[in-house]
């Protein structure tokens, strides 16, 4: 059907926006959820990726053909439906459709996701439909939101994004979980990190940020991990450690009250509980990696000394408090090799870890930065690093060497913690896991 066809004298708008429209003949375009009949009076569903709409037509209110084809729509047939809006507060948005005219543009056969009970498998494999269930479409509108919010607290916070390149030469956090490619006659990897080119933008700018894809190949199948995720990541020239724990303390505050206000009805379809999500105020618990190590060992947990922290010592701690946490000065043997010794105890790393609150783990890993040009040279070797592969990341301590301090924050654990979900794997459109490519 062209447009011209599909045009009339409605207007054409998007059914979030019907509210303003009361009493006006208006046209929505979508795809049918549901469809019963009275016999002499039909009842659609619509929804058009805003919302959904009820819409009514009695047998008299349509031609003979449009009455017999309307009977005929199943789950997820694509109409035209044009009509009178008229409030009605019993219905979802508080507007109901007086059909006028109905066109069919497609009719949809044997639709596989039926109201039935289907296993996680199954919808996987039809991720491609499954994302137009209600839930589904909740949860990437929370994740919108969460992305926007990010952009716009880093650029009222005065940081300029600068993005940085998918291919990369080098490892940023070591070489086991790097996917390998060919680059023409040299070999590339797919991106752990834009961080490393976010600390030579800091140096010209003073504070930027990245946002963009990170590939992992890791072989996990726990529920915190997938193999291509969302990361943004500042970097802060002449920030600090200190600095970048207050910047995080800012930013999830500031996101988790703009979801609150702007998704409560996509956090309602969750069933999130959102009285958890308003104790998020500020300031967050600041924890040593000693005193963690101590609440573990006192929780009974059998945690080595010098080990980093798995899933359920993230889970221990993270439950005693009801905000995020910040974990600092973990020991520099399980950190990433730029990072700056902690002046109190060289063993020890300027670095920290957030921790959401019920058992949802990290969702940021940040620190300062190494600034000293002959520690960088020895800690790239003590990781069995080449060093040609750094000589442009050493240049910037030979030039005008500055203390700096970033973080990572993914999008899809922030987003499961935020919506409550189980798995990160719905968090976003289409998941990338140890066994799954499609679709």
């Amino acid at each position: 059907m062209s447009e011209s066809q599909m045009a009339g004298s409605a207007a054409w708008i998007r059914i979030r926006n019907a509210a303003g429209h009361v009493g006006e003949t208006v046209e929505i375009r979508g795809w049918v959820t549901h469809r019963r009949s009275s016999g002499k009076v039909q009842f659609l569903v619509v929804r058009d990726g805003s919302g959904n709409m009820q819409c009514v037509a009695g047998v008299k209110d349509l031609s003979p053909e449009q009455w017999e084809a309307t009977a005929q729509l199943t789950t997820e047939s694509a109409v035209v439906v044009r009509g009178v809006l008229k409030a009605d507060p019993r219905q979802v948005g508080g507007v109901e459709m007086g059909l006028q005219s109905v066109e069919v543009v497609s009719v949809a056969h044997e639709y596989p996701i039926t109201p039935k009970e289907h296993g996680v498998d199954f919808l996987m494999d039809h991720r491609h439909l499954w994302l137009r269930s209600s839930r589904q479409q909740s949860v990437l509108r929370i994740r919108a939101e969460i992305i926007s919010a990010f952009r716009d607290f880093m650029n009222r916070e005065d940081f300029l994004l600068v993005d940085a390149p998918v291919f990369t030469p080098s490892a940023c956090e070591g070489t086991s979980n790097l996917f390998e490619t060919q680059y023409f006659d040299d070999k590339a990897y797919l991106t752990q990190s834009g961080q490393l080119y976010m600390e030579a933008a800091a140096m010209a700018f003073g504070r930027v940020y990245c946002f963009g894809p990170a590939f992992r190949a890791e072989k996990s199948k726990t529920r915190r991990h997938l193999i291509e995720f969302w990361m943004m990541e500042p970097e802060w020239a002449f920030g600090t450690l200190p600095d970048v724990i207050a910047l995080e303390e800012r930013l999830l505050t500031y996101t988790v009250g703009r979801v609150l206000e702007a998704r409560s009805e996509d956090l309602k379809v969750c069933e999130r509980d959102t009285s958890k999500l308003e104790r998020v105020v500020g300031p967050f618990p600041r924890i040593h990696y000693d005193d963690a190590v101590k609440m573990l060992h006192d929780a009974g947990l059998p945690f080595e000394y010098g080990n980093d922290f798995g899933a359920p010592d993230e889970t221990e701690l993270s439950n005693r408090f009801e905000t995020p946490i910040f974990v600092t000065n973990y020991p520099a043997a399980v950190k990433a090799f730029y990072m700056e010794p902690d002046p109190a105890n060289p063993l020890l790393s300027l670095s920290c870890d957030c921790l959401a609150p019920e058992g949802y783990g990290e969702i940021i890993g940040g620190g300062q930065r190494m600034s000293s040009l002959d520690l960088l040279t020895a800690r790239i070797d003590e990781h069995g690093l080449p060093q040609s592969a750094f000589e442009w990341y050493k240049d910037l301590r030979r030039y005008g060497s500055v203390p700096h301090a970033g973080f990572g924050i993914g999008v899809e654990r922030t987003l499961a913690w935020i919506a409550g979900l189980d798995h990160v794997r719905e968090s976003i459109a289409f998941p990338r896991m140890l066994t799954r490519l499609a679709p």
